[in-house]
């Protein structure tokens, strides 16, 4: 006969003994990230010998970076998330620039409708926007389209998307060019403006920079997504049919979103699983899912929902907050981590008022906490894997250059950047100083604008 399984009260279970397995799961060791560099490298080279790897290694077209001396007015687009943005980007030469920007919510219904209501509202939202500036429109004004979703880009203003990410499934858009949509779009609502240049944000992010710093080599998006792009030779693009670059050399945007879908070499837990096999991607996106905004906190919330199952947390009490997938928001993670108080009094306003949990006692505060610190840790170590693989893949480790990172993760994310360094320095010991690390804010969007002028 089966004995009884007994039941835990959270009292039971010593809090170090379940800090400790945590630790076990979540935390990566220094040789398995230099595992994780050395395949990450090795993704980059085969996407860039032909298409149908995990890494699409896409060709942005966008062969030359800027000096810091061109000039002139260019609208922006910039679509990566929920939220997106239309600009006015004024060059003013000398590396200045000056930008105007108002953001807009896509609605749900927007997100996962048919294309036509996606591209209408964006093209609503352009109208609105030249209208409020009183910008002029005797002439087709160019725009500088970034669009953050995997495109099979064929020249620098045609682009099929290849699939959604990030919450998004207009179903009818994949296979189809974005801008052809939005030129429809803006024809449709009469916008005298056209789309001269699709731009990735990370694409993006790299060329904002590289106009006020022309170190610059890598551009990388840590926010509600995740990916990076940088200055490759064309010679080391075998893929590239596009005939000779006058420059000599092409940014890729890598999709690094994708590394590891295999799940070869990433310490993908079972909590990972939990989350990625109630996402609407499953078996996708495998590396985003573990570093990016989107989904941390959901991580996060699983780990909760296991100890509190297990009765090891909580007292086994849940609430319909915890239990609702995506409700432990990102943004809860890092009030959290920024909670230094001797008994976490704002940890316990998050659980208690956000969160509903009836009462959560100091030893269930300090585990949350805990939690929040390994899984943030592991995000912040594996992004510094990928900068740290292409940085070596471009052979830059002992000549040095700059990585532009935007994204609200790197920005507002305690300690993110300083945990990515210490990672940084494991893989690269001292040639680790070598990589600097600049927050490149709204770079995506002035990006655009300095690709439509190079344009």
């Amino acid at each position: 006969m089966q004995k009884p399984t007994r039941k835990y009260t959270y009292r039971e279970v010593d809090e170090s003994e379940v800090v400790s397995a945590l630790e076990d799961i979540f935390v990566i060791r220094p040789q398995t990230l230099r595992n994780i560099c050395k395949h990450f490298v090795n993704e980059l080279t085969l996407g860039l010998k032909e298409d149908g790897h995990t890494l699409k290694m896409i060709p942005s077209y966008v062969s030359r970076r800027p000096n810091g001396k061109e000039t002139g007015s260019y609208l922006a687009l910039d679509l990566g998330g929920t939220n997106f943005r239309v600009c006015e980007v004024y060059l003013e030469g000398d590396s200045k620039v000056r930008l105007t920007q108002k953001k807009f919510t896509i609605p749900d219904y927007a997100k996962c409708g048919q294309s036509d209501v996606l591209f209408d509202f964006l093209a609503d939202s352009v109208l609105t926007f030249i209208t409020e500036n009183n910008i002029p429109t005797e002439t087709d004004i160019p725009l500088g389209f970034t669009f953050s979703f995997p495109v099979n880009q064929t020249a620098l203003d045609k682009g099929y998307l290849m699939g959604w990410t990030k919450g998004f499934d207009c179903k009818d858009t994949v296979g189809k060019d974005v801008v052809e949509l939005l030129n429809e779009a803006l024809a449709r609502k009469n916008v005298k403006v056209h789309v001269s240049a699709l731009v990735n944000d990370t694409v993006g992010t790299l060329m904002s920079h590289a106009y006020n710093d022309p170190g610059t080599f890598v551009g990388v998006i840590l926010g509600t997504g995740t990916n990076a792009a940088y200055v490759e030779k064309v010679s080391a693009i075998p893929k590239w049919k596009g005939g000779p670059v006058e420059s000599g050399e092409m940014i890729i945007n890598c999709e690094w979103g994708a590394f590891d879908n295999e799940r070869v070499v990433l310490p993908f837990n079972k909590y990972d699983q939990k989350m990625d096999d109630e996402s609407n991607n499953k078996g996708e996106q495998t590396f985003e899912k573990m570093i990016s905004g989107l989904y941390l906190g959901e991580i996060v919330r699983q780990v909760i929902v296991d100890l509190v199952q297990r009765r090891v947390l909580f007292g086994g009490i849940s609430s319909p907050e915890i239990e609702t997938p995506y409700k432990f928001e990102t943004a809860y993670m890092s009030r959290i981590e920024r909670d230094h108080s001797s008994d976490l009094l704002d940890t316990k306003l998050v659980l208690q008022e956000l969160l509903n949990v009836p009462y959560p006692a100091p030893r269930d505060r300090r585990i949350v906490r805990r939690i929040c610190e390994l899984v943030a840790t592991r995000a912040a170590r594996l992004a510094a894997v990928g900068v740290a693989a292409v940085v070596t893949k471009m052979d830059r480790v002992g000549d040095g250059c700059t990585v532009a990172i935007d994204g609200s993760v790197y920005e507002h994310y305690p300690h993110f950047g300083n945990r990515m360094k210490d990672a940084i320095h494991e893989l690269l010991g001292m040639f680790e100083e070598n990589v600097s690390l600049q927050l490149g804010k709204d770079g995506s969007s002035v990006g655009a604008g300095v690709i439509a002028a190079l344009a």
